[in-house]
């Protein structure tokens, strides 16, 4: 009796015909009358998820997962049709393939019987063919349907931040639409984008996916032209907010605006004048900025994150700069650089202790274990004392027990390895000199850091860094 798998997958609520329930009853079906078993950890459902390609459906991944496991967990994969399985031909070859002549799992269509005789390649593959082309079909006549409700005016996305979708139109909600009048307020007022990021996130406000405020999802609301009436859409997909593109379409739309046209202008001419005095010039867009001696290597003491170059010679942490961190962490590389430099020879030289950073020190699967089952072997031997003395246990059989757990000990605490000696500290305090050169490149001063140190923090409050070795 063969041992089946089933693959379910649907692309939408509507597909009545084709829904999890109905293609999993079907699937039943033809194993009971097939003599197979078809057990419940074997059944796999993706449910509104394209069969386009295989790279975003769970299911279908963790079955293939488990198919290469050894020995074989199932002889057979069915499905309702090919069309489940990928409407691509290549996913459709690659991983047949690899099921039928790897691993001897073959794939079936319980309502497309394709035969078993050399026509059936034929006819399958005709079949995956047909099906790849209406796939394919499909997705134009989408786009074309969405670009003609564009073009009347009609939303196509998810509403933006301040609106809800009623009756396919979009209406302002009753709960967000000030916040967005106050963004634009807040910024025609003074505050930048970071701040504002800021402010929202302290006041426990989210964006319409429930993240946190950021300065360029601040600016995307300020160029959003949603507010003020419109509709924007790009038929060519998502293109990094370039929105100058000839592609995009800009069409009156019919809902109501948020914000009026003097105020969404005035924030356009800001955001502009903010861009051509602060932006970045072509040339420093393709060349990165210049290196330093502590790049990526000194952390925000609020939250973490990594300090990076801001203007001038000087870091900032990177989640501040966004509006993540409610903790300004700016210092200037003129003060900072002197700071790690002293506290790391302190720390090489001994008049400062040294802290050892424990990322990286976690022991392998087979180490783990052997920790594991030493400490599930002393808990035994306090387990077999407390029953002598409870009077479960004779003096007898609490030495017997006694005698084999330790034994158990002492074969498992000689399997241990040997903790491995750190050397002195002192042999790298002949990098101090080269770290203070100034002819010396700031990419090899920074390897030589990291040759040692694997993180530093710098705490704000106190101007102090405290410095992880390796």
């Amino acid at each position: 009796m063969k041992t089946a798998a089933a693959y379910i997958r649907v692309s939408t609520d509507d597909q009545i015909e084709y829904s999890p329930d109905s293609q999993l009853k079907a699937l039943r079906d033809y194993a009971k009358r097939s003599d197979m078993i078809l057990p419940e950890e074997f059944i796999y459902i993706d449910e509104g998820i394209s069969g386009r390609t295989t790279a975003k459906r769970p299911a279908f991944n963790r079955m293939i997962g488990t198919a290469k496991a050894k020995p074989k967990p199932f002889d057979v994969i069915l499905l309702w049709k090919f069309s489940r399985f990928a409407r691509n031909r290549e996913d459709a070859i690659v991983y047949k393939s690899m099921l039928r002549k790897q691993l001897g799992i073959e794939v079936i269509s319980i309502s497309e019987n394709v035969g078993d005789d050399k026509m059936s390649v034929l006819i399958e593959a005709m079949i995956e063919a047909m099906d790849e082309y209406y796939s394919i079909n499909l997705a134009e006549e989408v786009k074309r349907g969405m670009i003609e409700k564009v073009s009347r005016g009609e939303p196509v996305s998810i509403p933006a931040f301040g609106y809800d979708i009623k009756d396919k139109n979009y209406v302002p909600n009753p709960e967000t639409a000030p916040i967005v009048v106050s963004i634009f307020d807040d910024f025609l007022n003074g505050c930048g984008t970071r701040e504002i990021a800021g402010r929202l996130n302290a006041l426990a406000i989210r964006t319409s996916r429930g993240g946190l405020w950021e300065n360029r999802t601040v600016e995307y609301i300020l160029r959003n032209p949603v507010y003020i009436g419109k509709i924007r859409w790009n038929p060519a997909g998502r293109t990094r907010r370039d929105y100058d593109q000839p592609s995009v379409m800009l069409i009156d739309g019919h809902h109501e605006p948020i914000i009026n046209q003097g105020t969404f202008n005035a924030a356009q001419e800001k955001l502009d004048e903010i861009k051509a005095l602060y932006g970045r010039s072509t040339a420093k867009q393709n060349h990165p900025a210049a290196p330093f001696m502590l790049y990526g290597l000194v952390q925000c003491s609020n939250c973490g994150a990594t300090l990076t170059r801001s203007q001038g010679e000087a870091v900032q942490c990177y989640r501040y700069a966004h509006g993540k961190c409610s903790v300004s962490h700016h210092i200037s590389l003129k003060k900072l650089n002197p700071l790690v430099l002293a506290t790391l020879e302190g720390t090489l030289n001994g008049t400062i202790p040294p802290v050892y950073s424990q990322r990286g020190q976690e022991t392998d699967a087979a180490q783990k274990r052997a920790v594991d089952l030493l400490a599930a072997e002393r808990r035994k031997l306090e387990r077999v004392k407390a029953a002598y003395e409870a009077g479960i246990d004779t003096l007898e059989e609490y030495r017997e027990n006694k005698r084999k757990i330790t034994e158990k000990i002492k074969l498992l605490e000689a399997e241990q390895p040997l903790p491995k000696k750190r050397p002195p500290l002192r042999q790298h305090l002949d990098i101090i000199p080269k770290l203070y050169n100034p002819d010396l490149p700031a990419e090899e001063k920074n390897a030589l850091l990291r040759g040692i140190i694997d993180y530093i923090v710098f705490n704000r409050a106190d101007s102090s860094v405290e410095i992880f070795l390796r």
